[in-house]
């Protein structure tokens, strides 16, 4: 029982300092498309939504990143015939009680 005790805790501990080299990993920064007004060598770059100058490392650009693969499937209202619960009778008539 120790013996897997440990080993599981030095298997966590070898997760544990990898982890952090690929959480530092580099942000992704998509170019944007639009007026260019940034110093020369940068462009306009969009990270997390956010545009600012700078060279991207995405080759495509947000909104293409955010943009699901599968079209959005219509929903179509179902209606309901509305029917009137009384009886459409003239007055009189044998059947109808008003």
């Amino acid at each position: 029982m120790r013996l897997t005790t440990s080993a599981l805790a030095g298997v966590g501990l070898t997760l544990a300092t990898l982890m952090p080299a690929h959480v530092a990993a580099q942000p992704k920064i998509y170019p944007y498309h639009g007026a260019n007004y940034c110093p020369a060598g940068y462009q306009p770059v969009q990270i997390a939504g956010v545009i600012c100058c700078g060279q991207p490392n995405q080759h495509m650009s947000y909104s293409q990143a955010l943009a699901h693969p599968m079209p959005t499937k219509k929903v179509y209202k179902v209606r309901h015939k509305v029917r009137s619960a009384r009886p459409t009778c003239m007055s009189g008539t044998k059947g109808c009680t008003n």
